[in-house]
């Protein structure tokens, strides 16, 4: 039996872990945080993942854990009503198929489904790679030492198995002009299933409530020219910088910046995709946002490392060669997540525009939205998944 050790136990690690053990893999999930991390923003499920998920036998919780938001109202720098709208007239999405679920609640539904049938290393991450002609000999930071058939980095943008087998990031790493803070707060605004976005050129805050009335997710984004490298890794310097930046900005900015300031929370980090010419080397590759994060303007993360998963899982079972099941992923799924890559354009502009001009452009297309949803996106489901060939263990 094929060894596997995937590295991150989010989204698309555990996703990918579920297809290995059908197609009988022994799989080791490892995973740098003490237990698993359920907070963050909601997420969609769109498309061709949703094919992903019903083949997993979830789509049916997955959907009685649908968050159905209710409209997204748009607001100018003074706090005035620009519009709002049902959420499927701005993402693209099909209103009553489209999922949209807590992040933590997706982890959980994920984790559940591959516990009990794979190892899992919690509190540990890999410190080194040796690939070679047998196997990938693994270093883990704990000290303790295995050697794997394959190795699969799914730990997301800032990838330390995308850094240890391709080197640093920044090769790959393609900025698009934006970094963000992302908390909690108490929901003191009576919000609930709906999401508020305030905008100035250059810069946009919003507020998203879900189905806790007693918390809401807050969000303060601005435009820079350069990633804030000296504050990736000082979170008082990240606090510093986002404050700097609202500073003297109305609405309910200055209660944003406080709650901002005292989160136990934050997560900052810039708004950037990776692209890269390859995925895989040696015995070795990358999936989700390690390969090929979109971004979340795109709106299409979460379903690009479902889908990506399938399509991994499906090339390992159906090629006894690595080599070749990894030249059959990126065949079947390049086209797949650069098209969704490219949504970007469109989400930079719609979301936060960085001169007067464009921001005015933008609240003119939001007024000619209606209610009733616009036609999906059809790189959302450009790719038809093949059936998958193995039957559940």
């Amino acid at each position: 039996m094929k060894r596997v050790l995937i590295s991150g136990a989010s989204i698309a690690g555990p996703a990918l872990a579920f297809w290995l053990r059908r197609a009988g893999f022994a799989v080791t999930l490892v995973e740098k945080a003490p237990a698993l991390r359920v907070g963050g923003y909601p997420i969609d499920i769109r498309g061709t993942a949703l094919t992903a998920v019903e083949r997993m036998g979830i789509l049916p919780a997955l959907q009685d854990l649908h968050i159905s938001t209710r409209r997204l109202t748009f607001l100018d720098g003074d706090g005035g009503e620009i519009v709002a709208l049902a959420p499927e007239a701005v993402v693209g999405g099909i209103g009553g198929e489209d999922l949209e679920i807590r992040r933590g609640d997706l982890i959980r539904t994920l984790y559940d489904l591959v516990r009990d049938d794979v190892e899992v290393r919690f509190d540990d991450t890999v410190e080194t790679l040796t690939d070679a002609a047998e196997g990938v000999d693994v270093t883990f930071r704990s000290g303790h030492r295995d050697r794997y058939d394959l190795v699969i980095g799914a730990d997301g943008l800032h990838s330390r198995t995308r850094e240890l087998v391709f080197g640093e990031e920044a090769p790959f790493h393609h900025y698009l002009g934006y970094c963000f803070a992302g908390f909690t707060m108490p929901n003191d605004f009576g919000l609930y299933r709906e999401g508020v976005s305030w905008s100035k050129p250059g810069k946009g805050a919003a507020l998203y409530a879900v189905l806790d009335s007693e918390k809401v997710h807050g969000f303060l984004v601005s435009a820079r020219p350069e990633p804030p490298f000296e504050a990736f890794r000082n979170p008082e310097a990240q606090r510093e910088l986002i404050a700097r930046t609202f500073e003297g900005d109305g609405w309910e900015i200055p209660r944003l910046v406080a709650a901002m300031r005292a989160a136990d929370d934050l997560f900052f980090d810039v708004i950037s995709q990776i692209r890269m010419p390859s995925w895989s080397s040696g015995r070795v590759a990358l999936i989700g946002d390690a390969a090929h994060a979109p971004s979340f303007l795109t709106g299409q993360g979460t379903s690009l490392a479902l889908v990506g998963a399938y399509v991994l899982g499906h090339a390992l079972a159906t090629n006894p060669d690595h080599t070749a099941a990894f030249a059959a992923y990126e065949e079947r799924f390049r086209g797949f997540a650069e098209a969704n890559q490219a949504l970007v354009t469109e989400g930079q502009a719609t979301l936060f525009p960085t001169t007067a001009e464009a921001l005015e452009q933008r609240n003119a297309a939001l007024r000619q939205f209606t209610e009733v949803p616009r036609e999906p996106k059809p790189e959302h489901s450009a790719l038809v998944l093949p059936e998958f060939p193995v039957a559940v263990r």
